[in-house]
Parts: structure tokens; sequence; C-alpha cells
């Protein structure tokens, strides 16, 4: 995000006196560049020139000398404080006393003072105190305690006028040392939309703020004087034999030679300053008057040694297995999408990624004295891939990606190559090269009415001709209803009317546009499946559960730690190319990937137990390959479509839970039970049962259970067939000890999506019984691979239309059964809509279910 100091911007445009930071935020807001931050005055307070009248070095205990300094500070600040054991040299030179550690100054230099009450950067505020026996009364500021950062001569210690900071300044003591730093300018951080490049330079913001405000302003790059080429100068040749998508990478390449640089001349103060205030770091006057002129202008350049270089400098490709190391020292594989800066006749050597970053073997040094500007037009997208391909994000992408004036190139390399010789010395080179071409924005037509139809207000055509010849447009008149708009070079963003539109809409004024809020149609509400989600999710809320948010990206190694078998479909995940951490690359298969590591976050933070739900997406991959990245000019074709259909990952709604440590506090009453595998399958019924479903529960093991208290979980479909929709049981102990979660932690998971759809559209009401129920108990031996679910239906089909309910209350192994037998018992409601039952009637409803559940399942009735 782009800093805007005001003192740069009011070079360009006009700021009515007195304006601020916050004025100039507001305006810049009303045509869409929204503040960020605003950066007051770095130094406030009495920060004055003094000179240094006494110095006198007092060593210390420590082994340390301090100077004990008395200051002239100006006749309205020197105070005396009176103070017997610091008296004053002499009532004809009055001045304060301050104790400095530095050594670089001497009596007589004029210094910066900061006195009582000054407020330095970092909200340090300065004032009088007691040390090394001597009361000091104010400070004597180094650079860095300014904010002014290290000293451009490389001298360490405070600043001295006419040295290194303040080379070329001097003063009188108590004279403003903010003015005369240029300590109080103010900066503006502004948020930049991606259609909005051009506000990355100093110009861009310029032209806004007069389109705000209807100030006066001058476009930096007109007042810069192309002199007339003489010849080609250092030989380009521009070889892209795989362009992107049918895009050029490389249209327009500048060269131009500046010889005989005074490698030592350092950068301006006030350019040094400017470029600290817009964030950038000072390196040398070579590198910072091409950071500078591109922060101005907005055209990215990058400066060669020229006796590095070997001519011709190619444009092309990368080849597989190249490789380049960057300014910042890193080694990098190159991509053969990468657009190159390379040179010699076989352009086999790498100089730097196109519209990314320089390499390091031809980089200006300390001994630089010929060089070679580069400056270019780059395509956006080639520049974008390769910065986000590498990782690599720099000043020069932003603005490539975004899309540069392409007529800038050579009036930016002339400003650049006229600073650094009145600056560093040398001779422009009469011969330029500037390859390539310029093409010129294509022409929109515009109705001369579509602003009002689509934003809705009436526009004058005073308005809309105004607002785009405003912006820079050439407007011309088609017929009498329609107008032929061709946008400015520096607006690679308008192409298409509505476009335009946005354009008029913003600089006549949002404020114009009447808010109306729409009435919303009448018997439209939540959908069925919105509802019933809700219902779920309340359901475990109210049984004690705290909803959590959790996002789907898990570590590579999940599915091991959750001892997933090699075969199991929750495997198949999908893995991100740039995902937000290193260290989870992949898409959620299951909650339980993400609710295991929020419960051991939770309880290592202090939380004695853990009972957290949450519903979200999880996500497999559908094994269609990488999809196709269409090409954004026109649609994309059906088998463009169908290909990216098919790479999509397949993906559902999913609700879990887990539910481990004590189920509530400490009272009087003892301790409270923990939560268990029970509450688990009794929290899925719930939230199934909120819905309108009912779930059947089968004995399996599945990872990442306990393979004697796992279970699977099923729901019968529209057509009668029932599907595995979920898992439930306590985990595993080997997973319950890989997240540090309490011993018997239990877990459910629910593919909430399935479960809606296997509820009943409509909930029959059911008749208010009128005659009592009839009790009865069965006790059921069975084989152990028998599911109690099968014996429950076994149940209902002897029962008839008399069950009212079936429970199950308790499971037995034991001698008393039988080795690989199992005792079930169910407890059975039945109840007649026509009569009380009679013994009689109940009899024979017991034999029906004794015989069915032999029939089923081969159970015997339990004596």
């Amino acid at each position: 995000m782009p800093r805007i100091p005001l003192t740069w911007l009011a070079e360009h445009t006009t700021l009515p006196e007195g304006t601020g930071a916050q004025q100039v935020a507001t305006d810049l807001s009303r045509v869409g560049l929204e503040e960020e931050a605003i950066f007051g005055a770095q130094v406030t307070g009495p920060l004055v020139v003094g000179r240094v009248l006494e110095l006198v070095k007092e060593p210390q205990k420590n082994g340390k000398t301090i100077n004990w300094v008395r200051v002239d500070v100006g006749p309205e600040h020197n105070e005396d404080l009176d103070d017997p054991k610091d008296p004053q040299p002499g009532q004809e030179r009055p001045s304060r006393g301050i104790i400095c550690g530095a050594h670089n100054f001497v009596e007589g230099d004029l210094v910066v003072v900061s006195l009582p009450g000054t407020v330095l950067p970092g909200d340090f505020a300065i004032a009088a105190r007691k040390t090394y026996g001597h009361t000091s009364d104010g400070m004597i500021c180094s650079g860095d305690e300014l904010g002014l950062g290290p000293d451009p001569d490389g001298e360490d210690g405070i600043i001295v006028l006419g040295r290194g900071h303040a080379k070329g300044l001097t003063g009188e003591p108590g004279d403003d040392a903010i003015a005369l730093l240029g300590l109080a300018d103010e900066v503006v951080e502004i948020n930049v939309t991606p259609d909005r490049g051009y506000c990355f330079s100093m110009r861009g913001v310029a032209r806004e703020y007069s389109h705000a405000t209807g100030a006066a302003y001058t476009d930096p790059a007109l007042a810069v004087e192309v002199p007339a080429a003489s010849g080609t100068g250092v030989a380009v040749e521009r070889r892209d034999d795989a362009p992107l998508r049918g895009a050029e990478g490389c249209t327009r390449f500048v060269a131009l030679e500046v010889t005989g640089v005074d490698p030592s001349a350092q950068t301006p103060r006030w350019m040094a300053r400017r470029l600290t205030l817009a964030g950038m770091r000072p390196i040398s006057l070579i590198v910072d008057v091409t950071n500078y002129v591109m922060l101005d202008l907005g055209q990215p350049l990058h400066a060669y040694d020229a006796a590095k270089l070997s001519a011709p400098i190619v444009v092309r490709r990368a080849r597989a297995g190249e490789k380049l190391t960057t300014l910042d020292d890193v080694e990098r594989t190159l991509d053969p999408e990468d657009l190159l800066i390379t040179d010699g006749a076989d352009a086999s050597r790498v100089l730097g990624l196109a519209g990314v970053m320089g390499g390091a073997s031809t980089e200006v040094s300390a001994s630089t004295t010929d060089i070679v500007l580069e400056a270019a037009t780059f395509d956006p997208v080639s520049v974008a891939r390769t910065a986000r391909r590498h990782r690599l994000p720099s000043e020069a992408s932003k603005r490539f990606e975004r899309g540069v004036d392409p007529r800038l190139p050579l009036i930016a390399a002339t400003r650049a190559a006229q600073l650094i010789v009145e600056h560093g010395g040398g001779t422009i080179a009469r011969e330029v090269t500037d390859d390539g071409t310029v093409t010129d924005p294509a022409p929109i037509r515009l109705a001369a009415d579509a602003a009002e139809r689509l934003v809705g207000i009436p526009y004058t055509a005073e308005q809309v001709r105004g607002s785009l010849e405003q912006i820079g447009c050439a407007v011309e008149p088609d017929g009498e209803d329609h107008l032929v708009v061709t946008p400015p070079s520096w607006r690679p963003d308008l192409l298409l009317a509505e476009d335009l539109v946005e354009e008029i809409a913003r600089l006549v004024g949002y404020a114009e546009i009447p808010s109306v809020l729409p009435t919303a149609p009448g018997g439209r509400g939540l959908t069925v499946a919105q509802r019933a989600r809700r219902s779920a999710q309340r359901a475990l809320a109210e049984a004690g559960l705290v909803e959590v948010k959790v996002s789907p990206f898990v570590p590579a190694d999940v599915h091991d730690t959750l001892r997933y078998p090699a075969d199991d479909e929750r495997r198949r995940a999908v893995r991100l190319l740039n995902p937000l951490a290193e260290d989870e690359p992949l898409l959620r298969t299951s909650m339980l990937q993400s609710l295991l590591p929020t419960a051991r976050r939770n309880l290592g933070r202090g939380e004695e137990s853990v009972a957290i739900f949450q519903r979200g997406s999880v996500f497999r991959a559908s094994g269609g390959g990488a999809a196709p990245v269409p090409a954004p000019a026109t649609r994309p074709s059906e088998a463009e479509l169908a290909a990216i259909a098919a790479a999509l990952p397949e993906q559902t709604s999913v609700l879990g839970a887990v539910q481990g440590g004590p189920s509530g506090p400490d009272s009087w009453q003892g301790a409270p039970e923990a939560w268990g595998w029970t509450d688990a399958l009794d929290l899925a019924r719930r939230a199934a049962a909120a819905v309108g479903a009912e779930l059947e529960v089968r004995q399996r093991e599945i990872a990442p259970l306990h393979p004697g208290r796992g279970a699977e979980l099923r729901v019968l479909t529209s057509a009668g067939d029932s599907v595995v929709v979920g898992l439930a049981g306590e985990l595993h102990p080997a997973v319950i000890k890989a997240f540090g979660l309490p011993a018997r932690t239990a877990a459910f998971e629910l593919d909430i999506e399935a479960v809606i759809a296997s509820a009943p559209a409509v909930v029959l009401a059911a008749p208010v019984p009128t005659f009592p129920p009839a009790k009865e108990d069965f006790a059921f031996v069975v084989e152990e691979s028998v599911p109690a679910s099968a014996v429950e239906a076994a149940i209902l089909v002897g029962a008839g239309d008399l069950a009212e309910r079936v429970h199950l209350f308790d499971v037995f192994t034991g001698e008393q059964v039988g080795e690989g037998r199992k005792s079930l018992a169910f407890a059975v409601r039945l109840r007649s809509a026509e009569g009380t039952l009679g013994a009689k009637q109940i009899g024979a409803v017991r034999e029906s279910i004794v015989a069915a559940v032999a029939s089923a399942v081969g159970g015997e009735l339990r004596a």
C-alpha cells in the first residue's frame, strides 16, 4: 500500500494552505482511494538548533566516558536551572547543561537539541533528569533518534549541521530544527484496488486528488524533456518464443547509458527523506534515484553496472533447469514460463526476472561508474505469475502486474538519468535504445444514457463528457445517442462501457447515488436445508457444546496421525499450490482433522475439558487432474468448463464434535462424570433428530476411533437404502496421545447434508393416544456380529402396528451367554388405537416378536 508524503504530493497538485493528512485522506476517499493509515509529524515539541559552548569529558567507574555539555539553544530556551553544581559558563553566555555519550562533535558545532517537552518517534518524551551527577536538561539527538535512519556518510553519533543528515544545512541557536530537517511531514497510506495500478505513484494519486477537489494538477511526466536520440545505444533483442496466451512478455524495452558517475556521490538529503517517508530504505544514489522515479511516475526501473554487461541484452523465456541468484541472495530454480533478462550473444547468462527482481551478477556497487538504465513494458499476467511462483513480491511487480503506462519507459529513464547526473556527475549517452511499440488503448462505444440506466440517477451530458475527459479520455460523438471514448494510456483497466460508467459515478460522486433499500418479497425465508442446519447446530449448543470456527487447512501428516488405512478415502486430499501456511498444505477431508488440533489448543490454554463442535465443508480430490486456466479475454469453451468442473474437489457440509474431560465443574456433590463414547452417540442422535432424521448405529472398527468403542452411523434413504453418513465413539488411545487430549475423549462426525436429505419432507402429526400402553421387556441372545439395529428391526416387524417404541437398555457378554455371543435387552412399549390391550393380545404379540427375531437374526429369548 503506497504511502503519500503531503510535501511530495503538493509538487504535482495544489494543496490548500493548512491542509493536513486527515483532510487529504478524506478527499481521496471520495474517489475510491481508502485510507489505510495516517502518520503525523514524527517529532513534536521544542526541537531546536544548539551551539556547543563547552564540552567536558568525564570518565566513569564503569569505564565509559560521558560528555558534560553546555549548549546555547537560543534566548527563548536558555533556562538557567540555578544548579550550583552546574554553573553557567558566564552570564554573557547563557546555555543549558546536557549529558551526551556521543563523541563525534566538538565545541562550536551546531547540533540538534530536543528540549524537555519534545516527543520523539516511538512516543519517546524528553524531560529533564538527574544522571551521572548532573541534571541533563534535554537531549542532543542522533539521526536514528529522530527517525532519519543511519547517517548517509556512515558516521555514528549525533547530528552535526553541515554533515551527514544535515549536509548543506545551517542555522542559529534556537532555530526550529523540525522545519529545518523536514520532520513535520505528514503521510497518508492508502489502499489501492487491483484495477487502479496508476495510483502506485505520486503522479497517479495527485491526479486523483485533483479529481476529488478540483485542485490544479501538473503531470510530472510532461515536465521531462526527452532529447532526440542520435542513434541506437545498447543492443537489445526481444525473443518471446512462448508467449502466455498469445500476449508478448515484453512489448517495449528502453536502455539508456550514463557514464562517468561519481561512485562516492551521496543521495541528496531531500530524496533520501522522501524515500524514507514513502516506506523505502535509502541505499545509494543510483538505486535511490531509480526508486524515487518509480514512486514519482509509476514506472519501475532497473540499473545495471555497464562494466558487467555483455551485449546484447536479450529478453526471453527461461530454459529448463536454469537458475538465478536474485538481489535478495536467494538462488531460484526458474520455470519455462518465467520471462528473463539475459545478456551475451547466446543469451546464456540470466540477469534478472523481468519485472520482478534483478540478479546479483550485474547489480551496481560502490565502485560502479557506468550504468545502463532499463525501463520496459512487461505483460501483467507474466509478471504476476512469476512473482507468485517464486513467492517474490516486489515494488516493481506490484506495479507491472496492475498495468504500467506504456508511454512512460523513455520518460522515466530520461528523468532518472538526469537526476543521477545532477547529483552524481557523469554524462548521459546521446544514443538511446527504444525497442518495441506502444499500443494505443482500444476505443469504447458508449451509449449517452448508459450511466443513467446502470446507476439509476440522471446524469447530464456535461457530467458524462466532463467526467471522462477529466480522467484523460478522448471523447468523440458517434451519432446522436452514442460516444466513442478512447481511454488514456495509464488506464489499462478501462475496457468496457461499464468501466466508463463506473468512472462517471465515481467522479460525479457516490454520495449523489441515493440509498434505496429493496422491499423483501413476502412468503420467502430460510430454505428447509438452512433451517435444518441451524436446528442441528442449536441442538448441540443446547447440549452444552461450544461452536468453533476453524480454517479448512490441515498438515500433510494428519492422515497418519489419525491412523487412516492406506486405502482410506479420507486420504484423497486436495493439495494447495499456494497455501497460507507451508505446514498446512492440504484441505481437510474430515472435520475431526480441524477439531482435534483446536481441542488441543484450548486445553493448552488452561481449559480443563473440551466440548466443541463445528459445521463446515470437507473436500475430497476428484481425480480430474489440475484445472485449466482459461484465457480472460473470452468465455471459456464448453470443454474448458467441463475440465474445470471435473477438477473441482467433491465437497459436502459436515457436522463434527469433540468431547473430553469433565462434563461440568466440580461441586459439593463431587466430581462430574467425564464425557464418554455414549455421549458422542447421544449427541449425534440429537443432531439428527433436530432435522427430523433417525440414525442407525452399527459397531465397526473405523479410524480414528477405539476398535471396541466406535460405530458407524447410517440413515435410510427415500429409496430404502442404508447409507453411511458418519461415525461416533471414543478416540483411539494413540490419537488421544498424539493430540494431548484427556483420556477416553470421544467424537462424532455427520454428513449433515445426507442426514437432511434422509429426513421426511413432511412429518405427520401423531394422534394423541387415548388408551394406556403395555410395557414388555425382552432379552435376546444373538451372535456377537449381529448389530442391535437388526434385532430392533425384527422386533418392530413382530409387533406390527401395536409397536409404539423400542429401546435398547442393556448389552451383556460373558460365560452365561456363551463365547462369541451377546445378550441384547430391549424395552418395548405397545399401544392400540382401538382399545386397551388384554393379556391374550399381549401374549400373542410376544410370541410374534420372539418368532420374528429368531427368523431374522437367529436370536433366542434369554431365560
